[in-house]
């Protein structure tokens, strides 16, 4: 018996191996070293020079920092709830047995395949002050529409704007799936109770969707904490820091700047900040669980 024992166990490694080497070499060894460099000042052609806790001293002292910053608080606390909303409501729609539901289920999933590239380019058509299709809309009820991805008030709006539309179909996959295991039962009995569309939305769906309510919201916040490549597409970052987020200005201070070590610190902030939120939405998630 330990013969077979150890042939099996011999053939597990042997089968793991390629996958956990290359997990060390492109993931464990990379967080490892950029955590270390985090304490560092390095532009990728000097010696290392080792700065303990100034990269982090300096980034809460870093104007451009703090104002990224909260750009991706404001990204974050606009685009999750309202995404997670239109999602939720979509999901409900397409939950109904109507003639091509298949057909309008593909259609709002595609943006989520679509490359980020292309739609960059659609909503920039879209953006356009001159002839995009927005503008167009506004001016049919005599509003003089911005400049969107160039001004300072709304290209932040614009960039979460697309986001959304990009995620929606992802999220609403998802409530779709948590919809479609509700017993229709539930929905029954309360129809023979005299129950209202809206009471047995937030008294039967809403609260029997919360584990699934609870995935969305924990996978959207840590996306768009994350967003980076809407607005490196779209604007930039521009005008001037007006829609720079976190991972943006990283991007730029490591590859652009070439100060990996603050680039580096900057990351570790990110993390912890997704980190706290994250343990936050299961403590809070717990503790309704238990209540």
């Amino acid at each position: 018996m330990n013969a077979f024992f150890y042939k099996d166990s011999t053939w597990a490694v042997i089968f793991l191996l390629p996958h956990l080497l290359l997990f060390l070499a492109f993931m464990l060894l990379p967080v490892i070293g950029s955590f270390v460099l985090s304490f560092a000042n390095w532009d990728m052609l000097s010696p290392i020079e080792w700065v303990g806790f100034g990269n982090y001293s300096e980034l809460f002292n870093d104007e451009i920092f703090v104002e990224v910053f909260w750009n991706t608080i404001i990204f974050t606390a606009v685009s999750v709830p309202v995404g997670i909303f239109i999602s939720l409501l979509l999901a409900v729609a397409l939950n109904q047995k109507i003639r091509g539901i298949k057909f309008y289920r593909v259609a709002y999933f595609l943006p989520v395949i679509s490359s980020m590239v292309a739609v960059a380019i659609i909503w920039q058509w879209i953006y356009n002050p001159e002839y995009g299709f927005l503008n167009y809309l506004l001016g049919l009820f005599g509003i003089n529409g911005p400049n969107w991805l160039s001004s300072q008030t709304w290209a932040l709006p614009a960039v979460i704007l697309t986001s959304i539309w990009k995620n929606l179909g992802f999220n609403m996959l998802i409530f779709l799936a948590g919809l479609q295991g509700i017993p229709e039962s539930y929905y029954e009995a309360s129809e023979l109770d005299g129950a209202s569309v809206i009471q047995k939305f937030f008294h039967i769906t809403v609260p029997l969707l919360s584990p699934t309510t609870f995935f969305v919201t924990i996978m959207s916040l840590i996306n768009s904490f994350q967003v980076f490549d809407t607005v490196y597409l779209m604007t930039g970052g521009g005008p001037g820091r007006a829609s720079s987020v976190i991972v943006h200005y990283l991007y730029q201070s490591g590859f652009e700047y070439f100060r990996m070590g603050y680039a580096s610190a900057m990351a570790y902030v990110l993390f912890f900040l997704v980190l706290v939120i994250t343990i936050f939405q299961f403590w809070r998630q717990k503790r309704k669980n238990v209540y």
